[in-house]
C-alpha cells in the first residue's frame, strides 16, 4: 500500500479569478482525495493563458505526484488546457478520430449540427489516456509523465464529479495502491465547531491515519473519520479503536451515524422519553412543522400546532421576547415547545438586529436564539429547524438524565 501520494488541484479559468463563479470544484476534488488518503498540500486557480497554465501545471508537479485540472477544455479559444499541459509536459498535440467522431454522435442526439471549432475538443497531449465522457461533449484525459500524472477535467460540476468518481478515483486506486479506503461519519448536535474541535484535541484530530476532520452543517456537526488499509477488516479495526476515542471524548454530544437525521433521532428521543412537543411558528410557515410531521410516525408526539402570519399577532413585544414567552406557555414537565417567530418580508442583507428569534423551552428551562435575516430568506428555514431541532435533542437528553 503506497503512503504519501500528494496531488495538487488546479482550477483554471478568468472568471474565477475575477470572482464571477465560486470554485465548488476543487472542493469536491479534495474532497474525493481525502477519502483516498491522498494529500492535498496547494489548490491553485489561473486565467485563461497558455503559458501561466503551463507554468502552474509545471510547478505543481515539481511538489505533488498527482495534478488534477480542472476547466478549460471546451471548444473555443480561450479553452487552452489542452495546450498547456502538452506545453508543460513537452508533447505535441494529436487528433484522435475516435473522439472527435463520440463529439459528433453526442451532437447528433441533440439533433443540433456540431460547430467546426468542436474539432479542437478532439486534439489530447501525445500519448494521453482519454477518458470518454458520457455525460458531456469535451473528453478528459491523463498524461503520465516522468513520476508525475497530470489528470485533466472539464469545469462544468456534473461533469467533473461523475467522471472524477467513476473513472479518476479507480484509476487512482489502482495505480497507487492505495489499499482499502474507508469513512465512517458520527453526528453531533448541540455544540459548537470550536468547542467539538477543542474537545477533541490535536491528537485526534492532526492524527494521519484514521484522519478525523469536522465539518458543520447550521447547528450540526459530523465528524467524519477515514481509515487507509490492506483490508476492509483491518481499516474496520482502525475506525473502531478511533470511534471509542471520539466517543469518550464528546459522546453526549453524538446523536448519530452515516445517514441518521436529526430530526428522525429527535422524535424518537421524544417517544423514549415520553415528552410530546408544541410547536409555534409565527411570519415563516413550515420551518420546522412540514420537516417534523414527514418523519412523526406517532401522531401524539406533536401535541400542539400553532401557525400564525406575522409576530404581531402575538403581542407588540420584541421577537425574542415574543418567542420566549410563548416557548414557556406552551411547555411543561412532560411537553417541550418550539417557537419560531420571523418577520416575513424580511431577506437575509436587511439591516436589522433581530429578525428572526427562536425558543425552546422544557421543564422550565428556555434557551432563545435570534438571527438577523427574516421569514424571507432562504436560509431561515435551514438554519432555524437546525438550531432549534438540535438544542431539543440535547435538552431532553439533560433533562431525562437528571430524571434517572
Amino acid at each position: 500500500m503506497s503512503d504519501n501520494i500528494s496531488a495538487e488541484i488546479v482550477a483554471i479559468g478568468t472568471e474565477i479569478l475575477l470572482g464571477e463563479i465560486t470554485d465548488t470544484n476543487s472542493v469536491f476534488i479534495a474532497q474525493e482525495m481525502r477519502d483516498m488518503g491522498i494529500n492535498v498540500f496547494y489548490m491553485t486557480s489561473v486565467g485563461d493563458n497558455k503559458q501561466r497554465i503551463a507554468d502552474v501545471i509545471a510547478n505543481a508537479m515539481q511538489r505533488a505526484d498527482i495534478v488534477i485540472t480542472c476547466g478549460g477544455l471546451g471548444p473555443t479559444v480561450d479553452d487552452m488546457t489542452r495546450d498547456s499541459i502538452a506545453l508543460a509536459t513537452e508533447r505535441e498535440l494529436e487528433f484522435h478520430q475516435s473522439l472527435y467522431d463520440q463529439i459528433a454522435a453526442r451532437f447528433a442526439t441533440y439533433n443540433v449540427t456540431m460547430p467546426e471549432n468542436n474539432r479542437r475538443q478532439a486534439f489530447l497531449p501525445a500519448e494521453a489516456i482519454t477518458i470518454e465522457n458520457p455525460v458531456g461533449t469535451a473528453p478528459s484525459f491523463i498524461v503520465e509523465h516522468n513520476n508525475n500524472v497530470v489528470i485533466s477535467l472539464p469545469g462544468v460540476p456534473r461533469e467533473m464529479k461523475f467522471l472524477m468518481t467513476e473513472r479518476v478515483v479507480p484509476y487512482l486506486l489502482d495505480k497507487y495502491d492505495l489499499g482499502i479506503i474507508k469513512a465512517r461519519i458520527l453526528k453531533t448536535a448541540g455544540i459548537g465547531e470550536s468547542t467539538l474541535d477543542e474537545m477533541l484535541g490535536a491528537e485526534l484530530l492532526q492524527a494521519n491515519n484514521p484522519t478525523v476532520g469536522l465539518a458543520a452543517h447550521h447547528g450540526v456537526i459530523d465528524i467524519r473519520m477515514t481509515a487507509k488499509a490492506n483490508s476492509s477488516k483491518e481499516a474496520d479495526n482502525l475506525l473502531d479503536i478511533t470511534e471509542s476515542q471520539v466517543r469518550a471524548k464528546v459522546g453526549q454530544f453524538i446523536f448519530g451515524t452515516g445517514e441518521d437525521t436529526l430530526e428522525k433521532v429527535v422524535l424518537q428521543t421524544l417517544v423514549d422519553s415520553n415528552i410530546q412537543l408544541s410547536i409555534l411558528e409565527a411570519g415563516i410557515t413550515n420551518a420546522l412543522i412540514s420537516k417534523l410531521k414527514l418523519h412523526a410516525n406517532d401522531s401524539t408526539i406533536l401535541n400542539e400546532i400553532q401557525q400564525y402570519n406575522h409576530p404581531s399577532e402575538l403581542g407588540d413585544y420584541d421577537l425574542r421576547t415574543i418567542a420566549t414567552q410563548r416557548a414557556e406557555q406552551m411547555s411543561s414537565t412532560n411537553n417541550a415547545a418550539i417557537a419560531i417567530v420571523s418577520l416575513p418580508d424580511v431577506d437575509e442583507n436587511a439591516d436589522i438586529e433581530v429578525a428572526t428569534a427562536v425558543a425552546v423551552s422544557l421543564n422550565g428551562e428556555t434557551s432563545v436564539r435570534s438571527y438577523g435575516f427574516g421569514g424571507k430568506s432562504p436560509l431561515a428555514r435551514d438554519w432555524v429547524s437546525r438550531w432549534t431541532l438540535a438544542k431539543l435533542w440535547r435538552t431532553v437528553k439533560e433533562h431525562t438524565s437528571n430524571v434517572e
